[in-house]
Parts: structure tokens; sequence; C-alpha cells
């Protein structure tokens, strides 16, 4: 159809022109940090300066005693949850220098950070996508080269652009960065913290534009990507929304209708039940002495109304057998007389029945007939019969035949002490305790103690205090909680994803030891592992890896101890040394460089495509402190040797012969000083000391040459996988969908909260099944 392209076409002009009215920023997407900050003369460590251009401040950060700077709460308002955002910089960094540009981080969570290390030379990324450990995006560069130099980094979504000086530089597809900063998130500029990655350079221009494609605003002439990736993930979820309203109302319709027509063939009505009877709407009926009707499906009743009967002479108002109210009766002084005619309410009798019948002593009037009624019990007296009502009730007419119960709480007529409360029961009451004491007898209760019959709620490593109507818990000294939940405490902490499990006791990850979980086994010299005489083991924090040795690859098998290695045919791969003068020969595990018969070869090498005479050394070209030299055909490199007698030796390369008290390093934790050249490992990061400045990078891991990976709990480098469903890493490929519960197509990557559900999480994800019945695979 038509609508299709239209749509699209709609979409992307909407974004492009987005993107081009960015130029012109709105002030409610920009932060300008510089600016906002209010930088000053009076800023310690801090001096302004002349800059790239006059049209903005320029200030240079200035050696270790510039003052740490924190933004208010107001700036993360305008980025928190963003996902299309660029931060710009105009940065001239003094040589060697490592320092941090920007940072945002809540207490040791690394939200987003900036940093260039001149150690090194590249520019680092450091974000927070949701995982447990922070991402890094390392970018080869040379930025700290005392030079000026613009830099903007665009973050749209999973996509990252770096331009520097207007060309892009990197543009890399990377974990979503998350952007739900807690209260407290702090903001850093040139430096992370109060201690460290202290930038020393001059800094014009930092600003933060929440805006797709914000690069534009620095470098104009740059082409623009319409629409961007956040776009293209907005529009993908909106489709993705739409879907699933569409499926939940089609759900409802189709449920409204089967209720419907299921109404068209029966008819409701209210109607009313007492003491198993039914009655209609509006219908009444007489319940004792109470006139009732059912009212909109609900027991209306009142007592019955009576007047006082207006009686001839000798008769009386009394009560009849089944009657409420009093009626007109014969009386003639008050006796009964069994023969005669009561005409109109008088009797007419002869002389001879006047006799007035006398009842033998103990005569059982009850028996013969009385009108007591529920809740009233008959009694027989020397002439007549009577009734009583029961206790707990009282009389609704004068003859106690109707009796009601008597609601001795609300009326204060109990014998409930204190710590209970009065529940009415028909007839009586009783005494119930409150939460937290116990009976002691009907009427009274006591204090119940939790802590001591071991009723209560408290953590098996806290204390139990009893209190009136309860108790309160309080962790033991070593453990830190609300009571109900007490959790270890070590004072130092545990390094490398180790878990506090005592006061001060920590259970280390495999691959740790130590109090602390700091110091890293190493199962290669403590002979833990038997790698594969093809393979070299590999110390890693916290684990190991057989490594296949020069002039061995990796078959594809993967095996953890270096079985799968197996020769490299350098010779026919083109990966040997040999000058055109030689004949390379493969050997097991390396070549040969041989001199064919009768020929005078030269021993010459060819290194990066150049040629390198028999006996020359050299510094490689991208690392000064690596040497190299051509012995017959071989090039051999090997790391500068550093002799520190040496007045002249290369301190960028042998930082260990430099003693001087500021180049130490303090740690990150603040409590062990390093040398300069020490190098240490924090949090899956390698650190070095150097010249008194601290520099980490992301630990080396082992390049793995497979589709599959996933990340083990508290190790810092991923291992192969074959089930892909394993895996770490899922790609969003949209051509690759799920169908959920609801028949709604979700893309891959996408997750969602399971419809009727509040804590089952699904996930979309590009893995495949084999059904063993048709060895077909399929896509979940």
């Amino acid at each position: 159809t038509m609508e299709s392209p239209i749509l699209v076409t709609t979409f992307c002009l909407i974004f492009c022109l987005r993107a081009v009215w960015g130029i012109g920023v709105d002030p409610s997407l920009k932060i300008d940090f510089l600016t906002d900050l209010e930088l000053g003369e009076s800023t310690v460590g801090v001096l302004q300066v002349p800059g790239l251009h006059n049209g903005s401040k320029a200030f240079l950060f200035q050696g270790m005693e510039k003052s740490s700077i924190a933004t208010a709460e107001q700036f993360f308002q305008k980025l928190r949850n963003e996902h299309e955002f660029t931060i710009l910089v105009t940065l001239k960094q003094i040589q060697l220098n490592s320092g941090v540009i920007l940072s945002i981080h809540h207490l040791d969570k690394r939200y987003l950070e900036l940093e260039s290390s001149g150690h090194r030379n590249e520019i680092r990324l450091h974000y927070h996508s949701g995982s447990k450990q922070t991402q890094t995006e390392v970018f080869p560069y040379i930025l700290a080269d005392d030079k000026w130099h613009r830099l903007s980094l665009a973050i749209s979504a999973s996509h990252l652009i770096l331009h520097v000086d207007c060309n892009k530089i990197y543009e890399r597809v990377v974990e979503k960065p998350s952007m739900d900063f807690p209260l407290g998130t702090t903001f850093w500029l040139g430096q992370r913290n109060y201690a460290h990655g202290y930038f020393k350079g001059i800094m014009q221009d930092v600003q933060l534009l929440v805006m797709p494609q914000g690069f534009i605003t620095q470098c104009p002439d740059l082409n623009r990507t319409c629409p961007t990736c956040n776009d293209f993930h907005g529009l993908v979820q909106k489709i993705m929304e739409l879907q699933d309203i569409l499926a939940k109302t089609s759900a409802k319709l189709s449920n409204a209708e089967q209720r419907m027509n299921k109404l068209d063939h029966c008819y409701c009505e209210k109607t009313c039940t007492m003491k198993g009877t039914t009655y209609q709407e509006s219908e009444s009926w007489t319940d004792g002495c109470k006139n009732c009707t059912c009212m909109n499906g609900t027991i209306q009743c009142e007592a019955l109304a009576c007047s006082f009967p207006d009686c001839p002479s000798k008769s009386a108002p009394a009560f009849v057998d089944g009657k409420c109210c009093k009626e007109c009766k014969c009386d003639e002084m008050h006796k009964l007389f069994l023969l005669g005619k009561c005409n109109k309410t008088f009797i007419h009798f002869t002389e001879l029945y006047l006799k007035p019948f006398n009842f033998p002593v103990g005569h059982d009037f009850c028996s013969v007939r009385h009108n007591c009624m529920e809740n009233s019990v008959c009694q027989n007296l020397n002439d007549r019969a009577v009734c009583i009502c029961q206790d707990g009730f009282r009389a609704l007419r004068e003859d106690n035949a109707y009796c009601e119960d008597i609601d001795e709480c609300a009326e204060g007529h109990h014998y409930c002490r204190e710590n209970t409360m009065c529940v009415n029961i028909p007839g009586s009451f009783m005494c119930i305790c409150k939460a937290g004491y116990l009976r002691i007898d009907d009427y009274s209760c006591t204090e119940h103690d939790e802590c001591i019959t071991n009723q209560h709620n408290c953590d098996k490593n806290a204390l139990c205090f009893n209190t009136v109507g309860g108790h309160n818990c309080v962790c033991n000294p070593g453990y830190t909680g609300n009571g109900t939940t007490c959790k270890a405490f070590c004072k130092n902490g545990c390094r490398n994803g180790g878990t506090c499990i005592a006061s001060n006791v920590c259970a280390c990850p495999p691959g740790f030891t130590g109090p602390s979980c700091e110091t890293d086994i190493d199962e290669c010299s403590d002979g833990f592992v038997q790698c594969d005489n093809r393979a070299n083991c590999i110390n890693l924090p916290g684990w190991y890896h057989c490594e296949c040795r020069d002039g061995y690859h990796d078959n594809g098998m993967f095996s953890p101890n270096g079985e799968s290695c197996e020769d490299i045919d350098e010779c026919s791969t083109g990966r040997h040394s040999c000058a055109n003068d030689t004949i390379c020969f493969n050997l097991d595990g390396g070549y040969d460089c041989r001199c064919p018969h009768g020929k005078n070869c030269t021993g010459d090498c060819i290194h990066n495509e150049k040629v390198k005479h028999n006996g020359q050394i050299w510094v490689l070209d991208n690392d000064r402190c690596s040497v190299c030299s051509c012995q017959n055909g071989f090039v051999m490199c090997r790391r500068m040797v550093c002799d520190c007698e040496n007045p002249t030796v290369d301190l960028f390369c042998c930082p260990e012969c430099d003693l001087r008290v500021t180049s130490q390093c303090l740690h990150q934790n603040g409590e062990i000083l390093y040398n300069s050249g020490d190098t240490w490992v924090q949090n899956c990061q390698q650190c070095r000391c150097l010249k008194g400045e601290v520099d980490c990078w992301p630990l080396p891991c082992p390049d793995l040459e497979c589709e599959f990976s996933m990340l083990p709990e508290n190790e810092c480098c991923p291992r192969c996988v074959t089930d892909p469903c394993q895996a770490d890493t899922i790609r969003n490929n949209i051509m690759k969908t799920c169908l959920d519960e609801m028949h709604v197509v979700r893309f891959t990557g996408s997750s969602w909260i399971k419809h009727g559900t509040e804590c089952t999480l699904c996930q979309c994800k590009s893995c495949c099944e084999e059904k063993k019945e048709t060895k077909k695979t399929q896509e979940k």
C-alpha cells in the first residue's frame, strides 16, 4: 500500500527538520557547564585564560590543588532518562596527562564519564548500561598533545559517534547507556572525584545538548543521519506499544462481546434471602414482630407499630398467640373460664358453669400451650405459663414472648479489661486479646513476649527486645540493617566480587584470596592449571586463560586447556619476516628463514612492510618503550631495559625509577600509597601510577573468536558459549521477532512484563532450539 512509504517519509522529514532546527539550540535543552558553574578567579585551581576563540570564556585547569566542582540537581533534570544527547568540548590538554573531562556518578557507579589518557593515547567513555559492571569504550586517539581540539561525542540510544576537529573518528553500536540518575548524583568537571583523574590543560565550551545530532552546533557542515538511532528505536517502540494496545483492546472487546451474548439469554433480578426463604424485589413480609421489605437487594426491617386497643367492659387488652400487638380478650374477675360463650368480648354463661377451673399443683402449662418465640423460654407458674427472655436478651413486648439481643459492648455492659477488645455475640460477648498479648482468663490478657517464645521476625544475626504490644529487632555488632534483615559488615569491604558473610569476614569468589579478597590467585604459577604444550597459561584477575603460543591459533573448538590450538602456517599466510632473498619453511609453532643452496643471503627482515637490515635495532613508532632488532631474518622485540642508575633513564618507560614523593599515587579507596610505575587491579580495570597520576583502563581480555559469549558472575572477561540463549549479548535484529502471550509482535532484544502479572519479566532473544522429533531448527 501507499500508506507505509508516506508514513516513513513523514517521520524522516520530521526528524530531519528537528535536527536542522537543532542548530539554534533551545536553552532548555542545553547545559553550559563553564557558564552555569560560574567559574572565575576565585575558583581554586582554575584560571581564566584566552581560548581558541573569543566567543566564550576558557579556563586553565592546573595542578593537583584545584577545587572539586559538583552540579546541582537542576542539571540532571534535563538529562535524566534521556537517550539522545551530545557532549561538546573544546580543549587543549598537556602531553602525557591522563584526566577526566567530565564525570557523572553516584557513589562508586559511573553513569557517564569522558576521559582522555595521554599515557596510552586513547579516549575512553565509561557508562552504566544497567548491568553490574561499568561499560568502557576505548577509542585510540592522541588528544593530549598540547594542541587545540574540538571534540564531540553523540549518543543516540545504542549508537555512538565520536568527532574530533569535525572529523568522524569512530562510530560504534554499544550497550544502551542508562540515564536513570538516582538522587544524590554528582557532576565533576576536570576530575573524577575529590582526588582522582585530574585534567591538566584548557577547556572551553563544555556543553551537553539534549537533542539529536548535537555535533552540528560545533560543525554545521557535517552530514546528518535521518532518522537517528534513537528516533528509529522510538518508532519501533511506538509501533510495539500500538500493537500491544491493539491486542489488549481486542481481547477486552472479545471478552465483552462474550459476556454480552450471555446476558442476552438471562434476566437478572435482585432478590433477598432470609432464613432460607427468597423474596422478590419490593416484596414485604413479617419476621416475628418486625415488618421486612426487600429493597434493591437489601433487607430492611423495622419493629411493628402497635396501637393500644379500646376494649369494652368485661374485656381487657392482652397478647394473643402468634400476635405481636395486644387485642381485647374476655375477662371476668381476672379468671379463666373453660365453659361459657364469649360474644363480642363478653362471656355468656349459666350459673352452673360459673365455677372457675382449679388446676392441680405442678400442672405443666408450658407443655399444653405457650406463645414464647425464639430467644424466649416458657416458665410454669401456679395458674399459668409465662415467657422469660434468655440471658443477654431483652423483651420486645410486655409478655416477653419476643426478645432481641443486647449489645453489651456498645452499651458498656461488659467486663473486658485493658489489652482486650469486646466483641458482641448472640446473648453475650467475648473479650479478644489485642495483638501481642496472651489470655489470662475470659476477661483479661497480659503482654506477650515474642522474644522468649521465639515468635518474632528478627534476623538470626539480630537481638530481639520485647516492647508493649510488640518487639524491636537490632542487628548484632558487626552487622547492618533494620533488624529483620541484617547483613554482615566488613570494615575494609570485600573486593573483586567477594561477599561479607560475618563481621570482617569475606567469602572470596574463585580466583581470589586474602582478608578482603584483594589478592589474585595465580593459577598458572601455583600449579592449579595445566595448559597444553601448544598454549601458555595467562593469569588474569580471578581466573586464567590458556592462550595459544606464538605460531598457533585456536581451531574453533575453544578448549579451556588449549588442546584446540593448532599450528599456523606463517609461510602460506604471509605472517613471517623473511626477506626476499630467503625462503620461508613452516615449522610446528613457527617458521624458519632458509637461504637457498649456493646463495649468499643478507639475513634482512621485513617489518611493517619495511626492510630492516640484519643486526639493525629500532624503536617502535607507536611504542617508544619497545626495542626491536633484526637477527638473521627474524624480528625480535622486547621492552626497554630500565637502568635506574642511569641519570638519563626515560622515566616514562621506567616509572619505577621515579622515586619522588610527588610522583606517588593514592589508591581509589584512599588507603594505599603506590610508587610511580606500580600497577594494580580495581573493578576489572588495570590501573597504573605514573608521575603522581592514576590511569586505569579495561583489563585486556583474550580475543574470543566465537559468535556467542557470556560474562560469568564475579569475572571480568567473557567466555565462549555454544548455546546462544546463554549469551549475554543480544543483537537487536528487527528481522527476528517473538510473538508474546497476547499475540503481540516483539523485536529481538526487547523486554516486557507478562500480561496479568507484576513480577514476570519476558525477553525476546535471537535464539534457536532444535526439535528432536523433526530435526528442524526454528526460532523461539
